[in-house]
């Protein structure tokens, strides 16, 4: 009796996928108006963006770019007794922003936004981004100063380790 109902429920589950996947897929395709919130140019671009990101999967190795990422931190602002404490920890600051800039292009952006209208006035505009995602064969460029307080860390990921993320992204 049990295995009977684990059964129905399973192809009650598998049945609301396939149709719920293809009611999305007539939305999107559809001229369909927002309503409740419901956004058909969502659906639209992360269609267009597993569209992309088939294209990177099946690229082959000369269309693979070498991403580069620029990071900057301010030496007075950081944290540290000596001067040789601060520029130590800006250079890391400005890697960690760097380190950033990459987990941005490789696995984008989440943006979180809110706005409060009242009496057709915005009264408050907020937003919220956030970046996660795992970095690996960064290599770093080049550290140098820019200026009297800053400093610039530049790091690269190349063409090898890419074209090896891909291959290790293809087997999962």
């Amino acid at each position: 009796m049990l295995n009977k109902s684990k059964n129905v429920a399973l192809t009650f589950t598998i049945c609301s996928l396939f149709l719920s996947s293809g009611c999305l897929q007539n939305i999107a395709s559809s001229k369909f108006s927002p309503m409740n919130g419901f956004n058909a140019n969502k659906i639209e671009s992360d269609s267009d963006g597993i569209v992309a990101l088939k294209e990177v999967f099946d690229s082959s190795v000369e269309k693979i770019p070498t991403l580069s990422a620029i990071g900057y931190a301010v030496v007075s602002s950081q944290p540290g007794r000596t001067d040789a404490q601060k520029r130590l920890m800006a250079i890391r600051s400005a890697r960690m922003a760097a380190m950033r800039e990459l987990a941005e292009q490789i696995h984008g952006i989440q943006v979180d936004s809110n706005t409060t209208v009242i009496d057709l006035m915005v009264q408050n505009d907020t937003f919220r981004a956030v970046v996660k995602g795992v970095i690996r064969g960064a290599k770093t460029v080049r550290i140098n100063p820019t200026g009297v307080d800053t400093y610039e860390t530049v790091l690269e990921i190349d063409k090898d380790m890419m074209l090896m993320m891909l291959r290790n992204a293809r087997r999962t």
